[in-house]
């Protein structure tokens, strides 16, 4: 089993920045695929960005490239994703998950997650 925690939500006004974290915890990690997906009212739940435990490995929603940057800490067990120029639209839940391997970006693919943390971009 892997347990996720998210901190890092909030409010924030456009063109602002925020930074998510992700701790993790239980099975040994290094091989693991930690990913962030983002759910909006009313949508369905949606790949963010991803990036194996050693940072080799990256890849991002079309959206979000240049604007968010996922990273991780294996020392601290924790995946973080810095979101700068920050826009309406980004407004959701944000979910950090974990799967095994390889990247995929259908949330289906994920085998756990944490419980969610809310961003909101408004003025």
């Amino acid at each position: 089993q892997v347990q996720l925690v998210e901190y890092g939500g909030g409010l924030v006004q456009p063109g602002g920045s925020l930074r998510l974290s992700c701790a993790a915890s239980g099975r040994t990690l290094s091989t693991y695929i930690m990913g962030w997906f983002r759910q909006a009212p009313g949508k369905e739940r949606e790949f963010v960005a991803a990036i194996s435990w050693n940072g080799g490995t990256t890849d991002y929603k079309m959206s979000v490239k240049g604007r968010f940057t996922i990273s991780s800490d294996i020392a601290k067990n924790t995946v973080y994703l810095q979101m700068n120029s920050l826009k309406p639209e980004d407004t959701a839940i944000y979910y950090c998950a974990a799967r095994r391997f390889v990247i995929l970006t259908t949330a289906r693919e994920y085998d756990y997650w944490g419980q969610g943390t809310q961003v909101t971009v408004s003025s």
